[in-house]
């Protein structure tokens, strides 16, 4: 790390631009400076979108992706990287190909699958890339229960025995966030890599379509920051859905 660099804690997302500001690159960075850390961002692509709808997705050219990653571990002692909107199986490829060179702290996954219109946000041919490269350097993925259908097959029991098959099954650390679940209590399920189960239970929130817009990408954000601070992996969760539901 240059000498002149933040004295913060450092956390560089990888991931889609939102012109809305309510989730990817821009709510990352927006919970990374709430939290005490210096965010750094390396896009993966532009999208035209509001909480109701994605309108168009650009997406950088890996040459572009190559050179952002460069230039902040060039100058900066990363800590924790955390990925959301990764596009397709080549932006996967690179990037899995360039961590294991250049980063040696914790990497939190984002599965963003489909925006929370409904518009897909990774080819579906990708899935397989990101399960096979990128998952196994990961210390911990984050899906809903939508993600982990498309990632693991589709499937009726999120309990905590299901998430415990999921850890085994991807090789990492498994956060199945309780948002997609029935009732007023919900809760997020978090298998570490040892199989030790930890359960956060909370209430539903009444949120609105604007509030509900990038719930998924804070979580992982808040988690990442915590990471950053230091925190193990249980208490970095805990007070990532803490911060999420206050």
């Amino acid at each position: 790390m240059n000498e002149t660099t933040v004295s913060r804690p450092v956390c560089l997302t990888i991931g889609g631009s939102d012109s809305c500001g309510g989730a990817g690159i821009q709510a990352d960075l927006r919970i990374f400076e709430s939290l005490g850390v210096h965010g750094c961002s390396a896009i993966t692509a532009l999208t035209a979108q509001n909480p109701l709808a994605v309108m168009r997705i650009e997406p950088v050219s890996l040459a572009q992706l190559d050179a952002e990653i460069h230039a902040v571990f060039d100058y900066y002692d990363v800590a924790v990287v955390k990925t959301g909107m990764l596009v397709d199986a080549e932006h996967i490829a690179l990037i899995s190909g360039l961590l294991p060179q250049l980063h040696r702290g914790a990497l939190v996954l984002d599965p963003v699958l489909v925006s929370s219109s409904g518009r897909p946000l990774l080819d579906e041919g990708a899935i397989d890339t990101l399960i096979n490269a990128l998952v196994p350097l990961a210390t911990l993925i984050t899906p809903n229960f939508d993600e982990a259908d498309a990632l693991l097959g589709k499937r009726d029991d999120y309990s905590a025995l299901a998430v415990t098959a999921m850890a085994e099954q991807l090789g990492c650390a498994v956060l199945l966030t309780g948002g997609h679940g029935e009732g007023e209590l919900l809760t997020d399920r978090l298998c570490d890599r040892a199989g030790v189960m930890h359960e956060f239970t909370h209430a539903r929130q009444a949120w609105n379509r604007d509030q509900r817009h990038g719930t998924g990408c804070r979580l992982a954000s808040a988690t990442s920051a915590f990471l950053a601070q230091g925190m193990p992996l249980p208490q970095a969760v805990e007070q990532a859905v803490q911060f999420l539901q206050s």
